[in-house]
């Protein structure tokens, strides 16, 4: 159980550093792609576990790959399909403590045991997710869904375009 609790105040305290540097990184960048961009590499810069993380944007009725950083990913991926699509149609943060035992995962990377998948909401619809996976099972607990909840939510007008708001 110490270890657990160790490793977790390390996970929140990474968090709690990150999130004011990636603010500080977007404060003056209007382009959103850069700013996807920068907040991909931060997470992925500062978390070891991350084995990939990037954005996927809702266009035309399915997930675009969006910036990202890790291994070739999936280009598109439909509405309640994997992980991804499900967080869309439930509108809620969903981690998969083994992607194994997901229903329907979709196998980007062979080496994807567990992952993090959060909603970009604006105004009352979703305009993409944050996915994140990892080469380890159970990786990401509440502490990692309340931090890139909030970090999403503190980005969420540096990362949608005005002209691609749904």
């Amino acid at each position: 159980m110490e270890v657990i609790t160790i490793q977790s105040t390390i996970k929140e305290e990474q968090y709690k550093e990150l999130i004011p540097q990636v603010l500080s990184l977007l404060e003056t960048e209007s382009d959103v792609v850069a700013n996807m961009s920068n907040i991909a590499a931060s997470l992925k810069q500062t978390f070891s576990y991350y084995s990939w993380v990037g954005f996927y944007l809702l266009k035309n009725n399915e997930l675009v790959l969006g910036p990202f950083q890790g291994k070739v990913a999936c280009s598109r991926i439909q509405i309640g399909k994997g992980v991804c699509g499900t967080a869309v149609k439930k509108k809620e943060t969903i981690i998969v403590p083994n992607v194994e035992q997901f229903p329907g995962h979709i196998y980007c990377d062979s080496n994807s045991k567990s992952e993090i998948v959060v909603p970009i909401k604006y105004n009352n619809s979703i305009a993409g997710v944050l996915d994140v996976d990892s080469d380890e099972y159970d990786s990401f607990n509440e502490i990692d869904k309340f931090y890139l909840e909030k970090l999403i939510t503190l980005t969420t007008e540096k990362i949608i375009s005005l002209n691609e708001k749904n």
